[in-house]
């Protein structure tokens, strides 16, 4: 088995401020009295939470003021025109949604909430595409179908921003299309009547992470807001859908993500404390008891609710029942459609299981040493586990993970070196699909490393920690080769991939666990991306009277998906502590003296706190490196130019410290710096300037005029140069290299080096256009990094391990 070194890294505790210990303190005296505050203070300041009203505002919801949904401006303002445009002449209107946990809640909350406007069933449906047969987004059969039946207006959901084709197909049609989405954007803005996506909002705007069913739910904030005087249901009542998709989705939960995901959870748990005949959403209710949990924790939407939603479509394809089994009032319906849901998941949990073991045995046959994105494939695997088995190799192995399924029965096409990107459905049978999922690590952009290679693809899609795609099977080896290669230009600058880091925030022994520590910890929460869950270190511990389980589904029948339960016990203690370790064996617990890595947890159904194993080593395996107070060591001189080792009057040593000077445009970038940090043990200097204020145009004038140069003088140029004088990356200049050949240079790459061949020009006004589209990308980006806080870039990089089913934010738009 390939045993990957991993890096055992260690937050060392800071002491904050009184006033800010205090405010803690008095925050916990208004919950539960008799907590220090101590942890839960280092905690949030070791991330970056060190301003009253920021603290405050974290704290208490009711302290945060969320962004208005008008924030998305003359495109709101468009949406709620045409909206009641539909409800005054009587228009039927269908909502597009999704079938990942994300797509159904946000469905939804447009069904709930288009509800006390449009008359469900008769103005108003739903369409959730077959994840087996059709996959993400709009499809011109559903269209037809929806123009059939006298639909003039489609509201999308978590999808559509990218349907160009389909869109355009509507309207031919006649009908007028709303997209509501948080997926990438096009180039240009589609023919539609309106797009509220929050990615066209600046990067730290607070209503720039919003999920597909968040961006739902401000379209129907907005609407309230309008005509306050028809809704019949508060606003209110649709924030429990919005927590659970939000959470299952695995955005950044800070600004409006936070708040909603705090007032959604509140509500979430208020709903199940009533009885079942009281409940306002059965269906939720029975979610919840099936997986032995209570609504107030983010955890119950990770590792339950989310895995089962997402289920019925891995396994089924058609996942349309669950937006009747979030909806409906029907508490018999909701039963027998949250026990389907349930057998769902527990099928979910054997294949996934099956595909775990022939995966790693396919790992063990592979060099890792040589392998920077892991990209499998095998004729049986089902397609629909695939993204969370990628999930969990990619943080095992801290690689990039290509999961595909060669299955005979997939899409078939006929021409692959004319393979239509977002097309619908092949018509033309011939050659057969791979289809799969992928998943990143460390802040890689997959995203962008799949989408270099779409002249290999039938179609893909998805965002930077997660894509779906399909390629013939005949191109598989061409794009296994062509994304190492790229990830190892991409990388070589900064050390390569690095080694996986188990990071741990506080160190602490076992009689310090139970429920002071969890009260004290839960103030973090909800935890999710940006603000990960508290991870505790405990050191040189004993595993005593480990067992295997195996899961039971709702019928009662064992599946194969393992949990070792155990008691860990230390010096500390005369008693051991109950704890959990969800899909590994009793064998793989050390033997003798450990070191352990564990989330503090509540069990509700057996009314007792444990924790969970996130990762554990023999005490002599080695050392925990700990790190500066405050956490790893950043200075921020981003402002200011350093000048012979100082920068005002701060010495310099660059012998201890890593300096960036060169802005980045992706987390990938800035994520690599950190971890060499990490294991060189040096300081990291943030120290690049502002972005240069040049438009797109006159970075491709400049490109065509270097390559005018080369031409006249037959000298070469070296692809690093050509960024370096563009300010831009590798990757954007691979396009400017393209449009340079379709203006008529002709461009021969020599290693690293270019020569430009003199040849026809022609330079029309559009031929630069994808170049400049790019490069416009790239310095927003670079915007953005040179005006992050400094608490985001401390925050991120920090992984942990999967546990029993918790979902990766699966929302791509073809897997």
């Amino acid at each position: 088995m390939n045993q990957q070194p991993v890096t055992w890294h260690l937050q060392q505790p800071v002491l904050p401020p009184e006033w800010f210990l205090e405010q803690v303190r008095q925050h916990l005296d208004s919950q539960q009295s008799g907590l220090s505050g101590q942890y839960a203070a280092a905690l949030l300041w070791q991330r970056g939470i060190q301003d009253r009203e920021e603290l405050a505002r974290f704290l208490n919801p009711q302290d945060y003021q969320p962004a208005s949904s008008f924030d998305f401006g003359e495109e709101m303002t468009a949406c709620v025109d045409r909206l009641k445009l539909a409800r005054k002449q009587g228009e039927k209107v269908a909502i597009w949604g999704d079938f990942d946990a994300d797509g159904i809640t946000a469905t939804s909350v447009l069904w709930d909430g288009l509800g006390q406007f449009f008359t469900p069933l008769t103005q108003l449906t739903y369409v959730i595409p077959n994840r087996l047969t059709q996959s993400h987004g709009l499809n011109r059969s559903g269209i037809d179908d929806l123009a059939a039946s006298g639909t003039t207006l489609i509201v999308t959901c978590d999808t559509g921003s990218t349907n160009l084709d389909e869109i355009e197909y509507a309207h031919q049609l006649g009908i007028d299309i709303i997209v509501t989405d948080h997926h990438t954007l096009p180039p240009s803005r589609p023919g539609v009547a309106a797009i509220i996506n929050p990615r066209s909002l600046p990067a730290t705007h607070p209503l720039a992470h919003l999920s597909g069913v968040a961006v739902a739910y401000k379209v129907v904030e907005a609407l309230y807001s309008t005509l306050p005087e028809i809704p019949q249901e508060p606003l209110e009542a649709l924030l429990d859908l919005v927590a659970i998709g939000l959470i299952a989705d695995l955005v950044q939960l800070s600004g409006d993500c936070r708040y909603l995901a705090q007032m959604g959870l509140k509500r979430l748990h208020q709903e199940w404390q009533k009885s079942p005949m009281e409940r306002r959403r059965p269906g939720v209710g029975e979610l919840l008891d099936l997986c032995k949990r209570s609504g107030d924790r983010p955890t119950d939407i990770s590792f339950g609710i989310g895995p089962r939603i997402n289920a019925v479509s891995r396994i089924h394809g058609d996942a349309s029942f669950c937006v009747e089994l979030l909806t409906t009032r029907d508490r018999r319906l909701a039963q027998k459609l949250a026990q389907d849901t349930e057998s769902a998941n527990s099928r979910r949990q054997a294949i996934q299981k099956d595909v775990d073991k022939q995966v790693q045995q396919k790992l063990d046959r592979l060099d890792l040493s040589t392998t920077g994105v892991i990209v499998l494939q095998d004729p049986q695997w089902p397609a629909g586990v695939l993204g969370l088995v990628a999930g969990k190799v990619a943080q095992d192995y801290a690689r990039p993970t290509i999961l595909l399924s060669t299955d005979s029965g997939n899409s078939q096409v006929e021409n692959p070196d004319k393979i239509p990107l977002f097309s619908d459905s092949a018509s033309n049978i011939s050659f057969p699909l791979a289809r799969g999922s992928a998943r990143s690590v460390k802040n890689i952009d997959l995203y962008e490393l799949v989408k270099e290679q779409e002249h290999l693809l039938h179609r893909f899609g998805g965002h930077p920690f997660a894509a779906g795609l399909s390629l013939p099977v005949q191109n598989v080896s061409l794009f296994t080769e062509a994304i190492n290669r790229l990830l190892k230009e991409k990388m070589g600058a900064v050390g390569g991939l690095g080694m996986p880091v188990v990071q741990a925030d506080l160190r602490c022994t076992v009689a310090e666990l139970g429920q002071t520590l969890f009260r004290e910890l839960k103030v973090l929460e909800p935890c999710g991306m940006g603000n990960p869950f508290p991870l505790l270190l405990i050191e040189n511990c004993q595993f005593k009277n480990p067992r295997n389980r195996k899961i039971k589904d709702n019928k009662g029948r064992k599946i194969e998906y393992i949990k070792t339960e155990f008691q860990i016990w230390d010096e500390s203690s005369e008693t051991g502590f109950p704890g959990l370790w969800w899909g590994h064996y009793q064998e793989e617990l050390p033997t003798v003296p450990a070191d352990a890595v564990v989330e503090l947890d509540y069990n509700s159904y057996q009314k007792r706190y444990e924790v969970r194993l996130i990762a554990v080593r023999p005490r002599e395996a080695g050392t925990v490196i700990t790190s500066p107070e405050g956490g790893l060591p950043i200075l921020d001189f981003r402002r200011h130019r350093i000048q012979k080792g100082e920068a005002e009057g701060v010495n310099f040593d660059r012998t201890t410290s890593i300096v960036i000077e060169t802005c980045p445009s992706s987390w990938e970038e800035l994520h690599q710096w950190l971890d060499l940090a990490i294991q060189t043990q040096k300081t990291l200097a943030i120290a690049y300037p502002p972005p240069k204020p040049v438009s797109p145009l006159q970075v491709w004038q400049q490109l065509v005029g270097v390559a005018k140069y080369l031409t006249r003088t037959g000298q070469r140029a070296t692809r690093g140069q050509l960024c370096s004088k563009l300010s831009i990356s590798d990757r954007t200049l691979e396009l400017g290299i393209q449009a340079l050949i379709a203006a008529g240079f002709q461009v021969k790459t020599m290693g690293d080096s270019l020569q430009v061949i003199p040849g026809p020009l022609t330079l029309t006004l559009d031929v630069g256009d994808r170049f400049c589209a790019a490069v416009e990308e790239e310095q927003f980006r670079r915007n953005y990094f040179y005006q992050v806080p400094l608490s985001t870039v401390q925050a991120i990089g920090r992984s942990k391990g999967d546990g029993e089913d918790r979902e990766d934010g699966e929302d791509c738009s073809c897997s």
